[in-house]
C-alpha cells in the first residue's frame, strides 16, 4: 500500500503552498504556489539572503526612486518564482499587491508587469498564474487578463458566489479557502467539526460538483487546510494546495485513502443553474458575514506582511 501522499497524488494534482525550496524537493510536488506571507517568511531566512540581494541589486540599477519598492518587491516575488520552477515541473503562482485587490486598473497592469518580468527571465507565460483577490473589482482584472493569454489564480475565496462569478469570468483556477472557513465557524459558533462536517471541505465540494456539473473549465484548487482530514475528504479535487507539515504527515500514513470527488457524481446531482450580476454578486456576499469578514481579513493581513517585507527591503537597501 502506498502512503496517503501518493495516493492522493494518483487523483488529485498536488501543488506545494511553500516559497521554500528544500520542501519542495522534498515532497515532489507538481505546482507551488506562493503569497506576500510566506515570500516574507522565506526572504527573512538566512539562506535566501541572495535572492533577497539580488533584487535589491536589481531595482536599484533601474534608477527609478519613486518605484524603487514596487521594482523590489516585483523582482524578488519573480526571482522566488524563477527558482521555484526549476523544481517544478508545472506552474507557480505570484500574486499581485493585495493593496490593488479594489482596482481592477492597477490590477492589470501589475498583472501586466509581473508577466514580462517573468518573460525577460526566459520563463513562459504558460508557467506563471497570476494570484488575485476575489473581489468583484479582481475578478473583473482577471477576466481581462485572461484574454491576454495571462492565466489568472484567484485566492481569498470563501463563498459560492465567487467562485461562480470567477468561473463565469473564464478563470483559470480558483483557491477557495477550507481552513479560514473552519476558523470562522468554530469561532462564530463555539462548536468543534469532524473532517466530514467541516463547513469549509463542504463550501469546496459544493464548487467542485458546481463546476463539474456544468462543465466550466476553471480548476478547482481547495487551499488553507487546517488537517490532514479536510484534504483527505477533498481526494479527487482538481487540484489542493498544501503546507509542507501537512504534507509530510500525509506521507507518513500508509492507510487506504478513498476518492470523495469525480466528474461522474456531479454530473448525476440535481444542481440548479445561477446567474450572476454585479449586483446579486455583491448582495450575496453582504449577506455572508463569513466571506465577507474574511476576504477583508485575508486583504488586510496579505497588506500587511507586504508591509513588513517593504521594510525588510529598506532595512537591508
Amino acid at each position: 500500500m502506498h502512503d496517503k501522499l501518493t495516493q492522493l497524488k494518483e487523483m488529485t494534482v498536488v501543488v506545494a503552498d511553500t516559497g521554500e525550496f528544500e520542501l519542495i524537493q522534498q515532497y515532489a510536488p507538481d505546482d507551488a504556489t506562493t503569497n506576500p506571507s510566506l515570500i516574507l517568511k522565506a526572504a527573512g531566512k538566512p539562506e535566501y539572503a541572495h535572492l533577497l540581494d539580488e533584487a535589491i541589486e536589481w531595482a536599484k540599477q533601474q534608477n527609478n526612486d519613486d518605484a524603487f519598492l514596487r521594482n523590489c518587491v516585483d523582482r524578488l516575488f519573480i526571482t522566488f518564482g524563477r527558482e521555484l520552477l526549476r523544481l517544478l515541473p508545472g506552474r507557480v503562482s505570484t500574486e499581485v499587491d493585495a493593496r490593488l485587490s479594489f482596482d481592477t486598473e492597477a490590477t492589470v497592469e501589475s498583472a501586466r508587469r509581473l508577466i514580462t518580468l517573468y518573460e525577460e527571465a526566459d520563463i513562459n507565460r504558460d508557467r506563471i498564474l497570476i494570484k488575485i483577490a476575489s473581489t468583484w473589482e479582481g475578478i473583473r482584472a482577471a477576466e481581462i487578463l485572461e484574454k491576454e493569454n495571462i492565466n489568472c489564480n484567484l485566492t481569498l475565496l470563501f463563498s459560492f458566489v465567487q467562485a461562480v462569478a470567477c468561473a463565469e469570468a473564464g478563470v483559470t483556477l480558483i483557491s477557495p479557502f477550507v481552513g479560514r472557513i473552519l476558523d470562522w465557524y468554530k469561532q462564530s459558533t463555539g462548536q468543534e467539526y469532524s473532517a466530514e462536517t467541516d463547513p469549509g471541505v463542504e463550501s469546496v465540494k459544493s464548487i467542485y460538483n458546481y463546476f463539474k456539473k456544468f462543465d466550466y473549465d476553471t480548476i478547482v484548487m481547495g487551499a488553507s487546510f487546517r488537517n490532514t482530514g479536510e484534504i483527505e475528504q477533498l481526494a479527487g479535487c482538481d487540484r489542493l494546495t498544501i503546507s509542507p507539515g501537512l504534507m509530510a504527515e500525509l506521507q507518513a500514513d500508509q492507510q487506504p485513502l478513498e476518492r470523495k470527488l469525480s466528474v461522474e457524481q456531479a454530473k448525476a446531482m440535481d444542481i440548479e443553474k445561477i446567474e450572476i450580476t454585479e449586483q446579486h454578486f455583491r448582495w450575496m456576499m453582504n449577506e455572508d458575514a463569513m466571506a465577507t469578514e474574511k476576504l477583508a481579513e485575508g486583504i488586510r493581513g496579505f497588506s500587511r506582511d507586504l508591509e513588513k517585507l517593504e521594510a525588510l527591503i529598506l532595512e537591508k537597501a
